[in-house]
C-alpha cells in the first residue's frame, strides 16, 4: 500500500476502517505517515502517536493497579477481596459497601476510583466488573442504624456485611482507608486504596452504583427532596427542600443537628 499515491481522505479511511486496533498499526505505516510531506498527513500521524501514548499510559496504570493483588497471588494467596464504601457524607439514605474478588488480573479499561469517572461510565464498568469478578458482595446499612451507632461504625458494619456475603472466604482483605475492627480475616488498610488498588476500585464502583440506584428508588417515594439529583448529599437544593418539607424517614437525624 503506497500512501503517497492516496489522498488524505483515503489514508484516513484506510487506517481507521481497515485497522481495528490503531495502537498496533504496522510500523511501516507509521514511518510513511511521518515522512509524508503533506501537513494533514503529519497531523494524522501526530494524532495517532498521541493516542498510542495515552493508550500506553493507561495500560501501565491498569497493570500497576493490580500490584497489591499480584504480590499476594505470587505468594500463594488466590482469594483477595477489595472492600470500599459509598455514602459516608450524605444527609439521607444508607451507607453501602461492596467487596470484590478477582481470580486474576482483569484489565478492565477505565477501572478507577468511582469518584473519578462519570455516572454512565460507572454503570458500564459495574456490569463488566460483575461479569469478570470471581465473586462479589454488597452490604447496606440504613439511616436509622447510622443514627444509632454513628457513620464510622455503620461503614465498618456495611463492609463486614459485604465481605460476609461473598460466596468464597477471602484469604486477605484489602480495605480502603482504615482497618475494619474485629474482622476475622487478615487485612491491609490502604490509604486512597480506590486509586491504587484494582479490587478496591472495583468495590468502590459497585458500592456507588448500588447506592445511587437506591437513592433513585427513594426519589420515587419522596420526589420533593430531589434525591435523583444529589443522591442525598447536602446541596443548596436539598437544604431548601428540608426547610420546606422537613425531614423524611430516610434522613439521618444525627447529620441534621
Amino acid at each position: 500500500m503506497n500512501l503517497k499515491q492516496m489522498t488524505v481522505k483515503e489514508i484516513t479511511q484506510y487506517i481507521f476502517e481497515e485497522h481495528s486496533d490503531i495502537y498496533h498499526l504496522p510500523e511501516q505505516i507509521l514511518v510513511d505517515l511521518k515522512l509524508d510531506s503533506r501537513v494533514a498527513v503529519k497531523k494524522l500521524y501526530l494524532r495517532i502517536e498521541a493516542y498510542k501514548k495515552r493508550k500506553s499510559l493507561e495500560e501501565e496504570r491498569l497493570y500497576n493497579l493490580f500490584d497489591k493483588e499480584r504480590n499476594y497471588w505470587a505468594n500463594g494467596c488466590s482469594l483477595i477481596a477489595g472492600v470500599d464504601e459509598a455514602g459516608r457524607g450524605p444527609l439521607a439514605g444508607p451507607v453501602v459497601a461492596a467487596a470484590v474478588v478477582f481470580h486474576k488480573a482483569e484489565y478492565i479499561q477505565g477501572l478507577n476510583d468511582s469518584k473519578k469517572i462519570s455516572e454512565a461510565k460507572r454503570y458500564s464498568l459495574e456490569q463488566e466488573i460483575t461479569e469478570k469478578a470471581l465473586c462479589y458482595g454488597v452490604g447496606i446499612v440504613g439511616n436509622n442504624i447510622i443514627d444509632e451507632i454513628n457513620i464510622s461504625n455503620a461503614g465498618f458494619l456495611a463492609m463486614k456485611d459485604a465481605i460476609n456475603s461473598l460466596s468464597m472466604q477471602p484469604g486477605v482483605v484489602l480495605v480502603d482507608g482504615f482497618e475494619i475492627p474485629q474482622l476475622p480475616f487478615e487485612q491491609i488498610a490502604i490509604i486512597k486504596g480506590d486509586q491504587h488498588c484494582a479490587s478496591i476500585a472495583a468495590a468502590s464502583i459497585l458500592a456507588k452504583c448500588t447506592r445511587d440506584r437506591l437513592m433513585l428508588q427513594f426519589h420515587r417515594q419522596f420526589p420533593q427532596y430531589g434525591f435523583d439529583l444529589h443522591k442525598g448529599y447536602g446541596t443548596q437544593y436539598h437544604y431548601e427542600a428540608l426547610k420546606i418539607y422537613g425531614i423524611s424517614p430516610i434522613h439521618r437525624k444525627s447529620f441534621l443537628g
